[in-house]
């Protein structure tokens, strides 16, 4: 199976003005990669309506709302690297915006790569603020240790 993360789905060095901006340019990620139609953005902000994607360590995950699976046409996942960060909520900053469009569990890989980042301060500080978008692919994407 082909990475689902790859540096045509990331872009480093963002500048964004709020999260709404952060979410959508994360989304068209995937729309100009294929995953998804470009209406699954709407559901992406519909979704943050309801409930906050941050997950701690200025790592958000925003992703479209059940109904939106039908605009998934195949699994991906976008990174927006924001160096300065964006306002998630009240004290809470976001240097990378995860987006998330999924298929069945191929997203998975992924998630438990993205858990490491935000449980270790140091790789998010690294991945927030590498020049290199293929940094950022390599983390993500690497096999998940296996537990014995």
């Amino acid at each position: 199976m082909a990475d689902i993360l790859s540096l045509e789905t990331v872009e480093v060095q963002a500048h964004v003005s709020s999260k709404e901006e952060a979410i959508t340019r994360a989304g068209e990620l995937l729309v100009r990669a294929g995953c998804v139609e470009k209406d699954y953005v709407k559901g992406m902000l519909a979704r943050e309506l309801t409930m906050s994607t941050f997950i701690g360590n200025g790592v958000s995950i925003p992703h479209g709302e059940f109904g939106d699976l039908q605009l998934v046409n195949r699994t991906g996942i976008s990174v927006l690297q924001v160096p300065e960060g964006v306002e998630w909520e009240e004290g809470n900053i976001a240097y990378l915006v995860v987006g998330i469009a999924a298929v069945g569990d191929e997203h998975i890989k992924v998630l438990q790569n993205l858990a490491e980042v935000v449980e270790d301060e140091s790789i998010a500080e690294m991945l927030a603020h590498t020049t290199d978008a293929q940094v950022i692919v390599d983390h993500l994407n690497k096999p998940v240790e296996e537990e014995e």
